[in-house]
């Protein structure tokens, strides 16, 4: 199971909007075929691994990361082609989370007289596939908020320069994050003050995710370098000018009107908008304005802050916008996942408790 696991991860980058899944199929104590799910709409993993395996599937036991579906997509079920080929025992890392299977790819199985079972390393499997979960059961993508800052917590100088806070690793790094997302979120306060492309570089993968910029009022620029190439989704409130949505979509955007309260968008409106479009994982990098409002609104899922040896001041700007606390009470708490040097600076992955 634990390499069904490496093998899923092959697909981190390229799955969406489906979930990353590896199969392992042994016969006699021996790997007789083994894949992973690349595509949405090619093979899942179950069928490259019986497709290797052959004839030696017959008998065998077949590990795989997520219950083998059970329903008609893309795809025909993946419980029946492991029925087909004549495996005799079937163990699932999770069961999964879809409710178009939810528990009936393990009971196809059996019902076939098929020993199929689920449980082994299941939080393995889950954190290989937080967004994918996220969506199947909250609707809505799992959201991971990067930050880089100063030691103080500071992300920019007070005039709102921010080159470079971090080092070469932590900034390559930051690229890995964002080729496995489905959607990378800023505000257009950071396209404004950057200009940012917000988008994969220096990391081979087939796909650009969705960039998606909250703009309740439409300000970004057409000639914004973040428009191009397409694939722009600008997040505003019903009344922005038409004038300047007709403008950004001639450049290549798409503008979605969501429910907004003084051109301030309803962030939980986004997130299940992105969800019905496939969203699994969603990273935001944003100023601190859009930070905190995602944080007290409960929607951060994940931190990751890159910590630079360094102190910028208390002039200069912070991470997340919040209301002033009149008691320890009313602090939010995170769990420390993961922690590690990238050069000379600090990645944390932190969880609200």
């Amino acid at each position: 199971m634990a390499h069904a696991l490496r093998l899923a991860e092959r697909g981190l980058n390229t799955t969406t909007p489906n979930p990353r899944v590896g199969c392992v199929i042994v016969r006699d104590g021996v790997v007789a075929g083994e894949g992973w799910h690349e595509r949405a709409g090619e093979p899942h993993a179950e069928v490259h691994a019986l497709r290797q395996a052959g004839e030696r599937a017959r008998g065998a036991t077949a590990y795989v990361t997520l219950e083998p579906c059970s329903h008609h997509g893309r795809t025909p079920p993946c419980a029946n082609a492991l029925i087909d080929a004549g495996v005799a025992r079937v163990v699932a890392a999770m069961r999964d989370p879809n409710p178009q299977v939810a528990g009936g790819g393990i009971a196809l199985l059996t019902l076939a007289g098929v020993n199929a079972q689920a449980g082994l390393l299941e939080a393995a499997a889950r954190e290989l596939n937080p967004g994918f979960i996220s969506r199947m059961t909250r609707a809505r993508p799992w959201v991971r908020v990067k930050t880089a800052s100063s030691l103080d917590g500071r992300t920019a100088l007070l005039n709102g320069e921010s080159k470079w806070i971090t080092g070469a690793a932590a900034r390559q790094d930051v690229q890995l994050l964002r080729a496995r997302a489905c959607a990378l979120l800023t505000g257009v306060g950071t396209v404004l003050a950057d200009d940012p492309q917000m988008n994969v570089r220096g990391v081979e993968t087939p796909r650009q995710p969705l960039r998606v910029i909250l703009d309740g009022r439409l300000r970004t620029p057409p000639v914004a370098r973040i428009l191009a190439g397409g694939g722009v989704l600008l997040a505003c409130a019903a009344e922005a000018e038409a004038g300047r949505r007709a403008a950004l979509e001639a450049a290549g955007a798409e503008c979605l009107c969501l429910p907004a309260a003084d051109a301030r968008i309803n962030l939980a409106a986004l997130l299940a908008e992105l969800g019905r479009r496939g969203v699994n994982e969603l990273h935001v990098e944003a100023g601190a304005t859009l930070n905190g409002a995602l944080l007290e609104a409960g929607l951060v899922d994940e931190w990751v802050a890159y910590l630079a040896p360094l102190v910028l001041g208390s002039a200069a700007r912070g991470v997340f916008n919040l209301p002033e606390l009149t008691d320890m009470a009313g602090r939010r708490g995170f769990s420390l996942i993961d922690q590690r040097m990238l050069g000379g600076d600090l990645r944390l992955t932190l969880r609200p408790v």
